[in-house]
């Protein structure tokens, strides 16, 4: 048993999943793992116990959280063969901290409510780097008193954990932290790719910007690695274009123009083309060199 006398559930143990779930590991709970490959060498112990499907985890599991690529992903595990769904029992708690669809998140939510058990949205910000840190930015949606459950939980692998409102908003909240990342990236491309084209060292001016309003967290890192060309992913461009797409199918829905994220959903759709889609999204700034002619560095 846990220290909180809860089963712990993962699953999808991927760039970020296996880093999350070995949090709850080291913090001395039992977890039942499950993941679409073979799970990491170094997650299993006394502590961490594979499982054969989501149906299992559930089954053993108190509290089951999943960490996955996209929503038709969440709709397979919870609701497919063998899916979480099936071996869920009353009182149990479900927790998706994948970035999916809000609208469908709804309907996941009212269909796991219906089984006696909890739903919360709980989509990360903060990528590979938050979640070994565990100083990941979780937007949660759902009931006060699940969150109050799980929150202890949350703890273990985030820093900043916000209640945004009902089953939805969390992801609705995720959904708006993309967008505002996505210009950021294209803003500091276009301007380090400005002041290189005019002959300026773009490293210098990007310290010069670190001391001034336009100084970000987005310039800071990613401008370092759009000028040292480190696209390694992190976040890779594949799945921020999905988010993008969410932001753009919800505005559609609800009568919104997002003018800036349609542009920066075309960068990214650039970089996408040219075979760059698994690079880290910082690499957005390679459709503007390729426009140009001209790289940053």
């Amino acid at each position: 048993m846990s220290k909180l006398g809860l089963k712990l559930g993962f699953v999808g143990l991927g760039i970020m999943g296996a880093p999350m779930a070995a949090h709850l590991i080291k913090a001395g709970h039992d977890v039942f793992l499950s993941t679409r490959s073979k799970i990491p060498a170094d997650l299993l112990g006394d502590k961490a116990h594979a499982c054969t499907s989501a149906k299992e985890v559930a089954q053993k599991a108190d509290i089951i959280f999943m960490m996955l690529p996209d929503t038709p992903d969440v709709a397979k595990v919870l609701f497919g063969d063998a899916g979480v769904a099936q071996g869920l029992s009353q009182g149990k708690t479900v927790v998706d901290m994948s970035s999916i669809s809000p609208m469908d998140t709804k309907e996941f939510a009212q269909k796991i409510n219906a089984l006696g058990c909890d739903y919360l949205d709980a989509p990360v910000s903060g990528g590979e780097v938050g979640a070994k840190a565990a100083s990941l930015t979780i937007m949660v949606g759902g009931p006060v008193a699940a969150f109050d459950k799980v929150k202890p939980l949350f703890e273990l692998m985030g820093k900043n954990i916000t209640l945004v409102g009902g089953n939805g908003d969390g992801q609705t909240c995720k959904v708006a932290n993309q967008i505002i990342v996505a210009l950021n990236i294209a803003a500091v491309g276009e301007a380090l790719l400005f002041a290189s084209k005019a002959g300026a060292d773009p490293a210098k001016v990007r310290q010069a910007l670190m001391g001034g309003f336009a100084a970000s967290r987005i310039l800071e890192v990613h401008g370092e690695r759009m000028i040292k060309r480190t696209f390694a992913p992190g976040f890779r461009i594949g799945l921020h274009q999905k988010d993008l797409n969410l932001a753009l199918q919800g505005a559609k829905a609800l009568g919104v123009a997002l003018p800036q994220t349609a542009s920066a959903a075309q960068l990214m759709q650039v970089c996408a083309a040219n075979g760059m889609q698994d690079l880290d999204h910082s690499a957005l700034v390679r459709s503007l060199e390729l426009m140009a002619n001209h790289n940053v560095a």
